[in-house]
Parts: C-alpha cells; sequence; structure tokens
C-alpha cells in the first residue's frame, strides 16, 4: 500500500484522523482542501485543519476556489486514486473519471440513509437508533454511488454531535485502513444503493436551529443534543436569544400550552413541550459565555419570565 500514490480532499477536523491514517500507509501525493477562511473581527486568514496536517508533512496542498474549474493539478497528477472525506464541493466528473482506482469516499452515515452535508447532526435530530460509516465509489451524484464496506454505531440517548463526529472520525479512519486493501488490489465488494431507502441531511439552516416546542420533548431533546457543540440550538427568552446547550425530559406531563416556562427551580428551566417538561440545564445567551441554568436565572427577574412563553 505504501506506493499507492493518495490524492486526499478534506477540510474540518473529522477528516484529520483519515489524512493521517493514509499519510502514515500510503504515498499521498497531494492535499485538496477548502480555501483559506477569515475569521474573527479582525478577519485573520485561518488554515482548515486538514491544511495544517498536511503542511506539517511537507505535502503539497492545493485549494481550489471552484474545483469544477480548477482541475488541472490534479487530473494530471498521476494519482492512482483520490479518496475524499468532508471535503466540502461537488467534485466533476473530469475528476471522478481519472484515477485507475477511482475515487473513494468515507460518509458518516449508513448510505443510503443521511445523504448530505450534515450527517451527524440528522442522524441524532431525526431520531436515528443507529448510524456508522460507508466506504464508497463516488459518482457524479450526491452520495449514490456503490458501498463498499460499512460499520454501525448505536447511538446512545446520551449522545451529542460533538461525541458522534469524534467516535465515528476514528471508526471511519480505521473502516479505511481496513478496506483499503481490497480496494487497491480489486478484489472489494460494490454493492449498488437502493434509492427507495435514502433519506437526505442536508446542511442545518439559522432557521433550523430555533427550537419548536410544539414539538414533542423527545424531538426537543434531540433537536438540543443534535446540535451540541455545534451550531447550538435556540430559542427566545424575555425576548433576548438564548443558546440552549443540554436539557432533560422529565417524567411529568405539560401542564400548559408548548412554549410555557412553567417552573425555574435552583438548577434549571422547565418548559412545556406537546407532551412532557423539559428541564434546560446550561445555556449560552447572547453575547455571553456559555452558563448553568443556575447563573442564568440568577441574572433575570423569575416574576417576569415565569409562565411567559418562549418564542
Amino acid at each position: 500500500m505504501k506506493d499507492t500514490k493518495v490524492i486526499f480532499m478534506g477540510t474540518p477536523d473529522f477528516a484529520v484522523p483519515i489524512l493521517e491514517m493514509l499519510i502514515a500507509n500510503t504515498n499521498v501525493i497531494m492535499v485538496v482542501t477548502q480555501p483559506d477562511k477569515e475569521v474573527g473581527r479582525h478577519h485573520e486568514l485561518e488554515m482548515s485543519p486538514v491544511k495544517k496536517v498536511a503542511l506539517s508533512h511537507g505535502i503539497k496542498v492545493f485549494q481550489p476556489t471552484k474545483i469544477r474549474k480548477e482541475y488541472e493539478s490534479i487530473v494530471n497528477s498521476g494519482a492512482d486514486i483520490i479518496i475524499t472525506c468532508a471535503y466540502g464541493q461537488i467534485i466533476p466528473e473530469i475528476i471522478l473519471n481519472t484515477p485507475p482506482l477511482g475515487c473513494i469516499n468515507v460518509h458518516a452515515s449508513l448510505l443510503p440513509r443521511l445523504r448530505g452535508g450534515a450527517p451527524l447532526h440528522h442522524a441524532i435530530i431525526d431520531g436515528e437508533e443507529k448510524t456508522g460509516i460507508t466506504i464508497m465509489y463516488m459518482d457524479k451524484n450526491m452520495d449514490t454511488g456503490d458501498i463498499i464496506s460499512t460499520k454501525e454505531y448505536i447511538i446512545k440517548d446520551t449522545d451529542n454531535v460533538g461525541i458522534l463526529h469524534d467516535t465515528l472520525s476514528l471508526m471511519g479512519r480505521d473502516l479505511l485502513l481496513e478496506t483499503l486493501p481490497s480496494i487497491i488490489n480489486r478484489t472489494n465488494k460494490r454493492i449498488k444503493q437502493d434509492d427507495s431507502k435514502a433519506t437526505y441531511a442536508y446542511n442545518i439552516t439559522r432557521e433550523e436551529e430555533h427550537l419548536d416546542f410544539n414539538l414533542t420533548a423527545k424531538e426537543v431533546y434531540n433537536k438540543v443534543r443534535g446540535l451540541n457543540p455545534w451550531p447550538k440550538a435556540n430559542t427566545i427568552i424575555n425576548d433576548q436569544e438564548v443558546k440552549i446547550i443540554d436539557c432533560y425530559i422529565s417524567d411529568k406531563d405539560s401542564p400548559f400550552s408548548s412554549g410555557t416556562i412553567c417552573e425555574i427551580n435552583k438548577d434549571n428551566i422547565g418548559i412545556c413541550t406537546k407532551d412532557k417538561i423539559v428541564y434546560i440545564t446550561r445555556v449560552k445567551p447572547f453575547g455571553k459565555k456559555e452558563m448553568s441554568a443556575l447563573d442564568y436565572i440568577n441574572g433575570l427577574s423569575k416574576e417576569k419570565i415565569l409562565y411567559s412563553i418562549v418564542k
């Protein structure tokens, strides 16, 4: 495997363990990642996590703004295989058809379920019982290529998207390492996806971060942990946006209409849902640091918000 010339395409932290594994076991001749982004008030340029790893190993880095127009260096690289994970752009067919061993993607779901850019978030938000990793051939459509190998992960009620991210990132690394030899010697399985069973995990929009307490307590709880630690769920309390970090479901039926703050206790805020009370335990008020519900409550007029409706 060490002689296999690989181009790796990826951007965020999730892809880093996979790149590090490829560097240790193959000949990574190029890393393709998203352009540096401006961050902070001073608009300083920040490299992607994948770029940082590539540069630390002296590997050539290519950062096209639009890969559908800037692909010559990839096509002319002489790579045996292209491996992608959370790259962030649609890869044109001219690239997909170039390497003799094909273009392989490491996707964070059990395809054909949760095709798209946010499978980690949706696995929890949508109430999936399990998710996992799929190693697949890429084709011109989004996550529709033939499946090579999969590995399941049973989602725990205590998992949030951060835990799922770290767990599946390492699972993807290990499954790819296990699968690569069969891809290189062309003995791997190739299973077509059943499109009739496909579901989709599109990127989370700003509007979708808002909590709807007309849903069941379980659905609210799933959304909070499915958006924790990023981008975080939010609601409006006392006319200010508050990001909800952690909560739990009580066994108490909701005594008032959905969205009513029905209890303010020493360490939580009880909000009615469609069926049960959800207790908020950790928040991030607008413009402030993350804090416990206790600290948040101490800065409020309890009489003003008790029995009010969150928006």
